[in-house]
């Protein structure tokens, strides 16, 4: 698990258990895990969730061969298929009840 991740379980863990974020971070260990029992088993099936959760993507769209005296627009083909093959990906995200975070555009 990522550092990020960690924080992220802390968060949710003081916000649910009443407990100050400090106090979690002081029991983390060096292995990290925890030596308070409860939030050591809170994050073990934290990770194991993570663990878990399994989505079969899609196979990748293919791309139609094209005879060699058409125009060269390959990189446009190659473009539609990468956003065919992401909105494939974003749907098999979504039919599998996992939420999507919004991420704002620079």
């Amino acid at each position: 698990m990522t550092q990020t991740m960690q924080d992220e379980f802390e968060a949710d863990y003081c916000a649910h258990a009443h407990r100050l974020p400090a106090l979690v971070k002081n029991c983390r260990l060096s292995n990290g895990s925890y030596g308070d029992p409860c939030i050591a088993k809170a994050w073990h099936w934290f990770k194991r969730s993570r663990e878990m959760l399994v989505v079969d993507l899609p196979p990748e769209p293919q791309v139609p061969d094209e005879p060699e005296e058409a125009i060269d627009d390959s990189h446009m083909d190659g473009y539609h298929a990468a956003i065919r093959m992401r909105s494939a990906c974003f749907k098999a995200v979504d039919a599998a009840g996992i939420t999507i975070a919004k991420v704002p555009r620079p």
